[in-house]
């Protein structure tokens, strides 16, 4: 079944019509097929955005695809838009899809926040190559990875690639609880009021550091 027409057009969260994500994806969408140019922009933003959970911003502007790009930073759902904006631009078929996990890359500080260790809208992308959905999971960028010990998610664009159960160490990191399903724009309306019913004393931590948290918990050697 051809996906919905709607996965290849701009929205105001997803807007892969923004000239900063257009010249993205003319850059970085290279290769002899659709396939091959999908994984390169998925690679790209991956590696190219540092992920940072501290900086999460709720606002429509916080959420919108091109602030990736505007800020150099962003967290699973930014990214995830991101790389389904560019997508779209490259005339690739992509959408977003969401799930509540445990056991998600996180610092102290970050888990004293939350006061829990369910993270609800983890987002993830689908895109539409070679007759079927494919999943992908660009949040995590190679250097965070490595510094943590997790495994570095790839993907060639076949198979899913959902995050890793354990890490490198063979202690648990990833569990899906519940699948929200996929969606064709960012629920901006959705995402704001389950955030906000679910970690009320969130508020904003800009200020604080995640790569300075990072280090000083993985330690030496990791």
């Amino acid at each position: 079944m051809d996906p919905n027409p709607a996965t290849l057009l701009p929205t105001e969260q997803l807007d892969s019509d923004h000239p900063a994500v257009v010249a993205f994806a003319r850059t970085h969408a290279v290769g002899d097929d659709v396939r091959s140019r999908a994984v390169a922009l998925y690679l790209a933003v991956r590696d190219g955005f540092r992920y940072d959970p501290y900086r999460i911003d709720l606002s429509p502007h916080g959420l919108r695809a091109s602030t990736v790009l505007e800020l150099g930073v962003g967290w699973c759902v930014t990214k995830g838009a991101l790389l389904t904006a560019v997508a779209r631009a490259a005339g690739i078929p992509a959408r977003l899809g969401f799930a509540d996990v445990r056991n998600h890359l996180s610092t102290e500080r970050l888990r004293q926040k939350m006061k829990t260790d369910l993270f609800i809208w983890h987002g993830y992308v689908e895109m539409w190559l070679e007759g079927a959905w494919r999943k992908c999971t660009p949040a995590f960028n190679l250097s965070l990875c490595e510094r943590f010990g997790l495994l570095p998610l790839d993907w060639d664009g076949r198979s899913d690639s959902l995050y890793h159960p354990y890490d490198r160490a063979g202690n648990r990191h990833m569990e899906y609880v519940h699948l929200r399903g996929t969606f064709d724009d960012l629920p901006l309306a959705q995402i704001v009021a389950d955030f906000e019913a679910t970690y009320p004393g969130w508020g904003t931590m800009a200020r604080a550091d995640f790569d300075a948290d990072v280090a000083r918990e993985s330690g030496p050697g990791r």
